[in-house]
């Protein structure tokens, strides 16, 4: 008998405009002991059996047909109560997005232990042991001491981290893992993949792993669905579908994934129906409104120089200064970047790397050194018409697509924000066109403006975010964990996107991100972090293939391998 039984789903999404089919006829199984994968394009309808199945569908969305079972048992008609129970204790969930799974104003603490008291019968003394425990096994160092904080205190990686231990609470029968590793660095992926590899194996947990990163497939996966729009359109054994995929959709699907043993000139584009602006769309940039603002030349000075730059965060705050205590974020870090080139930085999650760009744009004021940016020391800048300037050429594409969307505001209001406020368009109608241009160029239609963030999966909300980023022709991106959220389907076009505007506009950038072979394509040299230090400074090819410091060996060796 199989573990969970999916029987001819359908959920559809009620409109004014009638009902919006997001899963249709869909039939999964899944075994004791089994790792199923789920792939596909964002908006594919991955996430939504997930939410299917643990009846969490956001309203008005419903089951219109099919049914669900777990180990025999018919779920998908339970009561809410009887659901709410089985939730955590027989299935539990690990979200794509931490922050909207945790609670910001309770203690990771109190979240956790509430939750083993709800599904386990322990002390409240017991359960306080058992989640320090799970925040030790999913690779959080000073559990004793971190557990005690709350969720903005953690890095997006180690509240992802801690969503894991959430799900891991009630040892449950099966887990439905959603992108659990995007935002983790391959150091912790592998720890938690090894865990859930444990999981399956010594307790027969069964697991549905939904995810965009074919690597983590390959390694982890027993078995692979592909789906597209809504259908499933091929399952088999990993191996059959990696080495010999029988659609075109997963052929070029696969094609996509960043090779890790080399570099490439450009991503592979994936065949799929671009009737729906899913397809980049071909613009000359030098006759484009981006390729009309100001060039940049190429100088022999570096665009942006960081110099002995420190952050510390308190960790308390005492009355008095002898009984604070500080978390050093970042330790005294020096680069250069130069114009027209993309500097990458790399290292596990809370190792400094977005406190690092933080402290760049401005949001987190540096604890010392400094930052010069085209000649300017931004510390110094005094006057609001500079500092506009500054903000309008360096521009940020943040981790999470979710938090940083104004949820109130219609897709074509947030890209147009930034037009607005630094005149860049001499007519209503020249922004409205600049912002329909953007919305194809990051391949999401003109459609989209008219549309409110709720409406757009986590990857296509990443598109609106660097849509938006792209409205003030900055000078400098900077790009942290832009394709975090990005199947590779559209993670290519972002990338061959972000290629396209450096070669004809000459952009640099600051890319940040966890994924080893992602770097290895986007990066002219690298910096590695480690616990808010730059240990090592390499021009990438020489990274991969001639690591110095020990650290970035490990980071290497780790990397999920993908062979074809």
């Amino acid at each position: 008998m199989a573990l969970l039984e999916i029987k001819n789903m359908m959920v559809e999404f009620p409109n004014r405009r009638g009902n919006f089919t997001a899963v249709e006829d869909t039939s999964i199984e899944v075994v004791a002991g089994e790792i199923l994968g789920i792939v596909g394009e964002s908006g594919a309808g991955k996430s939504t059996i997930g939410n299917a199945v643990m009846g969490l569908l956001q309203a008005p969305g419903r089951l219109g047909a099919g049914e669900v079972y777990l180990n025999g048992d018919r779920i998908d008609d339970l009561s809410g109560e009887r659901l709410r129970k089985l939730r955590g204790n027989r299935i539990g969930m690990i979200f794509q997005d931490p922050m909207t799974s945790l609670n910001p104003i309770e203690t990771i603490e109190m979240q956790l232990v509430e939750t083993i008291q709800e599904h386990l019968d322990l002390s409240r003394n017991e359960a306080g042991k058992r989640a320090v425990d799970l925040l030790e096994q999913v690779g959080i160092e000073n559990a004793k001491e971190r557990i005690k904080q709350y969720p903005h205190q953690f890095s997006g990686g180690m509240r992802q981290r801690v969503v894991i231990a959430l799900a891991l609470c009630a040892e449950p029968e099966l887990i439905i893992a959603d992108e659990p590793t995007t935002a983790l660095d391959v150091s912790i992926q592998a720890q938690i993949l090894d865990l859930i590899k444990e999981l399956c194996r010594e307790k027969q947990v069964g697991v549905i792993l939904i995810t965009h990163d074919m690597g983590v497939i390959a390694e982890t996966a027993d078995r692979v669905a592909v789906m597209y729009k809504g259908r499933l359109i091929e399952v088999g054994s990993t191996i059959d579908v990696i080495r010999n995929p029988g659609e075109p959709y997963s052929k070029s699907l696969i094609a996509a994934v960043p090779p890790s043993n080399r570099k490439i000139d450009r991503f592979p584009k994936v065949a799929m129906d671009d009737s729906d602006g899913g397809q980049l769309q071909n613009f000359d940039l030098s006759s484009h409104w981006l390729g009309r603002g100001r060039r940049f030349e190429d100088t022999s000075d570096a665009l942006i120089s960081v110099r002995h730059i420190s952050k510390r965060f308190p960790l308390n705050s005492a009355i008095l200064k002898r009984d604070r205590t500080y978390i050093d974020a970042v330790k005294d870090i020096s680069f250069d970047v130069m114009p027209g080139e993309t500097f990458g930085l790399v290292g596990e999650s809370g190792s400094g790397k977005s406190t690092v760009a933080r402290v760049i744009t401005g949001i987190h004021p540096a604890t010392s050194g400094s930052i010069i940016f085209a000649d300017t020391d931004l510390a110094k800048i005094k006057s609001g018409a500079e500092r506009r300037r500054i903000r309008r050429d360096v521009q940020m594409v943040f981790q999470d697509p979710y938090s940083s969307l104004n949820g109130r505001m219609r897709v074509g209001t947030i890209i147009a924000e930034p037009i607005i406020v630094n005149k860049l368009a001499r007519t209503k109608a020249e922004r409205e066109s600049v912002v329909l241009d953007l919305l194809d160029l990051v391949g999401l239609g003109r459609g989209a403006a008219r549309k409110y963030p709720h409406e757009f999966s986590g990857g296509q909300r990443q598109r609106i975010s660097i849509a938006r980023a792209l409205a003030t022709r900055p000078r400098f991106l900077i790009c942290d964990e832009p394709t975090s959220a990005l199947d590779v389907s559209i993670q290519a076009q972002i990338l061959n996107l972000l290629k396209d505007l450096q070669e004809q506009l000459n952009l640099t950038y600051l890319f940040i991100s966890h994924d080893m072979p992602v770097m290895r394509q986007m990066c002219n040299r690298i910096g590695v972090m480690r616990s808010g230090e730059l240990v090592e400074v390499s021009e990438t090819e020489n990274l991969f293939n001639d690591p110095q410091h020990n650290y970035t060996k490990s980071l290497i060796e780790l990397m999920p391998k993908f062979t074809k």
